[in-house]
């Protein structure tokens, strides 16, 4: 058995890696089944949501979740990384006006196509694109389509001196911040890098509640480290919940499904309102589903056609 089940908030410092963050939690917990839901580059920091134990079957579901970035752009220069960590590909003039800044930053709200950096994780023919960068080699990529719910320009007093600008970035999952500044440069017509970055949230966690590695040992050493673990039910909590009587027990620690008549009738949430039990029990539902002590099992989904709640994500461990 793991020791701990479920979610933390790591505040990534700049100079580990998305994977050394993993490491070292692994030492620290003393446990291997960890796993990350989003990379950062080395030189970003900030919100990094990490899997424990029985959540790592989450880390797909996370991986999905929109983020949100505060990017400080340098204008008037390309990178082959796109970042300022890159080799100079160009330097530019920069003679752009604040009104021009905003109305390139604006046309990229709502969807739009980004090719991936050449110095990204993604494969292509099995192999990493930034494995082939570091040979030298460019291949051409496909686009793919993001969405930028919001994107706003939170800092403009030093563009005219040192041609740097901050924005803040609400987006879809598999944007890339570096691209999006590549991509405002271009359109402006003098280049652009990003500079630095910070991930400020990832679906529900934000980064006031993020944690450093230093002192999830710290919390470890005084015991007090499950206060910062969220239970894999947290991403869950805009399900109906449902709790399950004794007699089911056995069917739910085994991950098997149930009956409806194994609803408890006095549950909490209002399922004993036969008005209220068909509109919640229509095919394809999800729940999070209890034992009558409040032990979580996982999530199930209602199939009307043979009326059982039938397992989707199970968490429970014996």
């Amino acid at each position: 058995m793991n020791k701990y089940n479920g979610l933390i908030n790591i505040y990534k410092e700049p100079g580990f890696t998305s994977n050394d963050v993993v490491a070292k939690l692994r030492g620290i917990l003393h446990q291997k089944k960890i796993g990350h839901t989003g990379t950062l580059d080395p030189d970003a920091s900030g919100v990094l949501v990490v899997c424990l134990g029985t959540g790592t079957k989450l880390v797909e579901m996370l991986t999905d979740h929109d983020k949100e970035y505060i990017a400080e752009c340098r204008l008037g220069v390309t990178t082959d990384t796109q970042d300022m960590s890159g080799s100079v590909l160009e330097e530019m003039p920069v003679n752009v006006s604040k009104e021009e800044l905003r109305d390139a930053v604006k046309a990229f709200a709502g969807d739009y196509d980004q090719i991936p950096p050449m110095y990204s994780a993604i494969k292509q023919n099995g192999k990493k694109l930034y494995e082939l960068a570091r040979e030298g080699i460019e291949v051409e990529r496909s686009a793919r389509r993001v969405h930028i719910e919001a994107i706003t320009i939170l800092d403009d007093s030093h563009l005219e001196d040192e041609h740097v600008f901050t924005m803040e970035v609400k987006c879809s999952k598999g944007t890339y911040i570096r691209t999006l500044c590549n991509d405002i440069g271009q359109r402006l017509g003098c280049g652009a890098a990003m500079q630095n970055l910070l991930r400020t949230r990832v679906g529900a966690f934000a980064l006031d509640t993020a944690i450093k590695l230093k002192t999830v040992e710290e919390m470890r050493d005084a015991g007090t480290i499950e206060s910062v673990i969220q239970s894999p039910e947290f991403i869950f909590r805009d399900l109906d919940a449902i709790h399950v009587d004794d007699n089911a027990r056995v069917l739910l620690e085994n991950g098997n499904s149930f009956r409806k008549n194994n609803v408890l009738n006095e549950d909490p949430d209002g399922v004993n309102d036969i008005d209220y039990a068909d509109e919640m029990f229509k095919d394809g539902n999800q729940f999070r589903v209890y034992a009558s002590d409040d032990t979580f099992f996982g999530i199930y989904k209602y199939d009307s056609r043979t009326k059982l709640f039938k397992v989707d994500k199970f968490f429970f461990e014996k």
